[in-house]
């Protein structure tokens, strides 16, 4: 009975773990990852790049397995450490490293001079969106200041493509992402006024275009500020009031007087007045 014991409770451990094997057990492929911080723009070398174990049912979309075939691509975006390399995250085949293999296809790069104040003190970091604010004169030769262009990308500020948004820099000149036609615009509004860039929401996609600021609007007065004509009085019709009998005493003399009253009748003050 005991050898019978032993035998069903070692087809019984058998069994079961037969069973949690079976259970646990995923099928694992390998995908390449980032050996460690790669910043934008970036060229990939084999020593930025590694394999990893990475459920097969689980496999990112457009992830590679091959590190060869990554070799000289460019990313479009910051990678960090352990992330999967995707398709999505690179720049087209053939593209070169630097700021050439981050723009998007269509598009262009333009770079406008700032100082602390138009470059928002440091703050317009790649990867912002920012309007372009123009100062110039309208066609009466009056001042004007007015939203041109919304929802522009910052691509670089000075020569800095890292997309840290701990790390303020003022620079002397930020890179813009702009359209053909955007950038002709921008040439042009920089070469007949002064330009500003106004940071704006990330996610924020209502648009900004107004009409203007002039001066004569600037120093409009507020309708709530301005005084109400004041109302003429109004007069009302009150009834008579009764007169008043008071006695004067001069010395030993004494003498009555009628005062007060409406309609021509004098006030107290003005009868003893006038019998003084």
């Amino acid at each position: 009975m005991i050898a019978i014991s032993l035998l069903l409770g070692l087809a019984a451990v058998l069994v079961a773990g037969k069973w949690v094997i079976q259970r646990t057990s995923v099928e694992a492929s390998t995908v390449v990852i980032a050996a460690q911080n790669i910043d934008v723009g970036t060229r990939l070398t084999p020593d930025l790049l590694q394999s990893a174990d990475w459920p097969r049912a689980s496999m990112p979309l457009g992830s590679f397995q091959d590190m060869k075939s990554l070799n000289s691509r460019v990313v479009k975006i910051n990678l960090v450490r352990g992330e999967p390399l995707l398709e999505s995250k690179l720049a087209p085949e053939g593209s070169t490293g630097g700021l050439s293999g981050v723009i998007t296809e269509g598009k262009r790069a333009i770079t406008v001079k700032v100082n602390e104040v138009v470059g928002l003190a440091g703050l317009a970091l790649p990867g912002n969106k920012v309007d372009i604010l123009i100062n110039t004169k309208d066609e009466s030769d009056k001042p004007i200041s007015k939203i041109v262009l919304e929802q522009i990308l910052v691509l670089a500020v000075g020569q800095d493509l890292g997309r840290d948004e701990t790390k303020p820099k003022v620079v002397n000149a930020v890179t813009l992402e702009v359209t053909p036609e955007e950038a002709e615009k921008l040439d042009l509004a920089r070469s007949i006024g002064t330009l500003s860039l106004v940071l704006r929401n990330q996610v924020d996609k209502s648009p900004g275009t107004t009409g203007g600021i002039r001066a004569a609007d600037l120093l409009k007065l507020n309708p709530a500020m301005v005084a109400m004509p004041v109302p003429a009085p109004v007069y009302r019709k009150t009834p008579a009031a009764p007169a008043q009998t008071v006695e004067i005493i001069r010395g030993i003399q004494k003498t009555e007087a009628k005062l007060g009253g409406t309609g021509g009748e004098r006030g107290p003050a003005e009868a003893l007045r006038l019998k003084q």
